[in-house]
Order: structure tokens, then sequence, then C-alpha cells
């Protein structure tokens, strides 16, 4: 797949091969990564790249277009069987683009946006003030509950009444827990607002059919196709269909340009992917290793949020080791297991250092990784917590987890000669 970039360029071929060692000999916990097959790169490397194209099948604004609108149609087509919507636009880039795909359709200046706050669980997109989003819409949050730290639907619900938002969004980045999509769509119908999913996490979960769907409920579901479904660093929208002319022109002219037809390749060929045995059996195998590494962290002592998971993500606050979650994140890297820092809810801690940390187990059980092998994870992440800071004990830690990981290639040997 370099063989040309491997003589033109030695610099950045020697970049991307220790990127790809880096990988091998890495525990990939970050709960947003996931391994590609490699048709995935093959794609997103492919002829596509040459062209250039705006507007949608049959009404292109550049010509040549006639073998990019079957791809778009098959794609579009291979989606909407998949996730059994009305309607699916899978031009954007990526899951944000996509959420503000859906702002440019139905949301004027200055309309007001209710959604999970970014510390809660929430992401950037969904009007935190760090986003420029928060410019233009007045957005406010819903809380959850202290005690049950899910989603506090009763709150939502007084606050949605007394706001009187356009747009209801959940979702978010660091939730754990089901959502019930049924209560808000009804909470949401009460106070004639809108309804957004962004399922940008659990995508492939809900492809797999391994947890329930928001396609039922939701006007409007937003996703990225990387984390749980594996694919491109790219995204997708579907809706209702009274809101599918709406939505194709807040995709385009709204927000987005000129498409990229690589990454839509690749869409194509993951919606039917994600249709096989092999792909839903590590969906249903990801819950399974998530509830595992959550149940051995709270016997290690560990604080889990919200008590537990029905997803890949487990949040984990780390205070009662005495640590921050900068310090566990630090450390974890250092031993070849990456995570990264988060905020629990409530977090007295800023975000740069956090009392936690997020962990996915899509990477980890797209390698092969089962139970009994999450425990042994379990185990090391406890060593590191208790040894945080002796770095010769550290050392033979990241010995453990270069034996443990090496039992589960990231591709096979005929795979790795296409990628280097």
């Amino acid at each position: 797949m370099l063989n040309k970039t491997k003589i033109s360029d030695e610099i950045l071929y020697d970049i991307v091969k220790r990127e790809l060692e880096r990988q091998e000999k890495n525990i990939e916990m970050i709960a947003s990564e996931s391994t590609v097959p490699i048709e995935i790169m093959e794609l997103s490397g492919s002829i596509f790249t040459n062209k250039t194209l705006e507007g949608y099948p049959g009404h292109r604004f550049q010509a040549g277009s006639h073998i990019a609108d079957e791809l778009e149609l098959l794609a579009n087509k291979r989606g909407k069987e998949l996730y059994g919507c009305d309607h699916i636009n899978i031009q954007p880039y990526s899951g944000s683009t996509a959420n503000y795909a859906v702002y440019a359709a139905i949301l004027e200046k200055d309309d007001k946006v209710m959604s999970l706050s970014l510390d809660q669980g929430g992401h950037l997109s969904h009007g935190s003030k760090a986003n420029f989003m928060s410019r233009f819409f007045h957005f406010d949050h819903y809380s959850i509950d202290k005690e049950t730290e899910q989603i506090d639907y009763d709150g939502l619900e007084k606050k949605a009444k007394e706001f009187k938002p356009k747009l209801i969004i959940t979702g978010g980045s660091a939730y754990p827990r089901l959502i019930d999509f049924k209560r808000i769509k009804e909470i949401a119908d009460e106070v004639k607002a809108s309804f957004m999913v962004d399922m940008a996490h659990f995508s492939g979960l809900v492809a797999a059919e391994v947890i329930p769907s928001p396609v039922p409920y939701a006007d409007f579901v937003t996703s990225s196709t990387t984390k749980t479904l594996g694919g491109p660093r790219a995204g997708f929208i579907m809706c209702k269909e009274e809101f599918a002319k709406k939505l194709d022109k807040g995709v385009f002219p709204g927000s987005l340009g000129s498409m990229h037809l690589t990454t839509m390749a690749a869409k194509c060929w993951l919606f039917e992917y994600a249709k096989t045995e092999k792909f839903r059996n590590i969906m249903r195998q990801i819950p399974k290793n998530a509830k595992t590494l959550a149940k051995e962290l709270e016997n290690y002592g560990f604080r889990i949020v919200s008590g537990g998971t029905d997803t890949h993500i487990v949040l984990v606050d780390v205070r009662n080791k005495n640590i921050t979650g900068k310090e566990f994140d630090d450390a974890l890297d250092s031993v070849g297991i990456t995570v990264n820092k988060n905020q629990i809810p409530f977090d007295p801690a800023s975000p740069l250092i956090t009392s936690g940390v997020r962990i996915g187990l899509t990477s980890t059980t797209q390698r092969g990784l089962k139970e009994d092998d999450i425990k042994e994870i379990a185990r090391i992440m406890n060593d590191v917590a208790e040894n945080i800071n002796d770095e010769e004990y550290l050392k033979k830690i990241k010995l453990q987890t270069e034996e443990l990981i090496s039992k589960f290639p990231l591709y096979s040997e005929e795979d790795r000669k296409e990628i280097i």
C-alpha cells in the first residue's frame, strides 16, 4: 500500500511504519478508537480521491459524476437497510459536521437547544462554550441524577417545559448507559421540539442490534463512522422522511462543500460489512468485555461511574487510589495501555487534570480479547495505580502488557504487508 511512498519519502514512510508498530504493541482502550479492516484503508486511498463533486446524485454541479452517483446511491441503500431508516445522508466528514448539518437544516440564529452537558457525558458540538456553535444558538443543558449518575428524565422534562427548546439532543462521548429514547421523544413532542440523537459512540452496537436503536424515535440521528462502527474517519445522518429535503440542504450547501468520495466509498463497504456475523459477534462481545472490566476494577477499589456500563464505555473515578485522571492516563500510556483522562460527573478537578479516565473496549475486542484477557488488563491497571511513581516497576509491567497483546495480532501477516 505504501510501496511508492517508501521510495519517494523515506522519512514519512518511517513515521507510518513506527505508528503501525506502536499500535501493534499497544493495548488500545480509548473509547473513540477502533481498528479498521484493510478494505477501509484501501478505499480511503482509492482513485475517487481525484474526483471533486458537489450536490446529490442526478443534480451535481460538476460533470463526470455518473459513477460517483452509483457509489453514493449504493451507500445510501446499504445504510438505510442496515439501520432501517427513512432517509440517510452520508456526505458529512465527521460526527461533529453531521451535528452541524442538522443545526443548519432546522435552526435559525438564537434558537434554543437543550443537551447533556459536556462535563456529564455530552459532546463539544452539543453546545459547549468551548465550541463555536455556542455563539449562534442559545444552549442549555439537562443533567444526570447525582445518586444514580444516569440521565435525570424528570429533570429533563421540567427544564424542557421551562426552556422550550426548538431542538433536544441526547447522546454524547462519555455516557456509559442506555438512553430512554422513547421518553425523551415524548418530552420533545410535548414541548414541540425536534429530537436528535448523537449515536457516534454506540452506532456499531445499534447496527448489530446489541442495544436499542434510536431510529424509531428520533427525528434526526447523527453518527461518526469510527468508534464502535469501526470504519473511516467520517460521519452520516439519518432522519424521518418529513425532514429529508431540509436535511440534504443543511448538509449541502448549508454546512459542507465538496464531498470526500474516498471515505464515502469506505462507508459503502462498511455498511455491508456491518450486516455480517463476523461484525455482529464482535459487537456482542464488546459489552461483555466492558462489564467484565468494570466489575474487576471495582473489585480492585476503583469507583465505576453509574455503577457499571451498558455499552463499550467504562467511566472510572480514580480518586480512591489517591491519583488524578491525568496521572493514571500518563502512567498507563508508559506501560503500553492508552486510555484518556476524563471528567466524571460533578468533577471538582479541571478538564486538564480530571478525577477519572474513560476506557473503551472496542479495539481490544476487535483484536480477539475475551473476558479472561480483560481481567488480566484490570490487574495490570491496578498494579499501575498502586505503583504509579515506581518507574522500574512500571517497566516490568510494560513487558507484561506487550506479552499479553502479542497473542492478538493487530492485522494478519498478509494484511500487514499490504499496509507497509
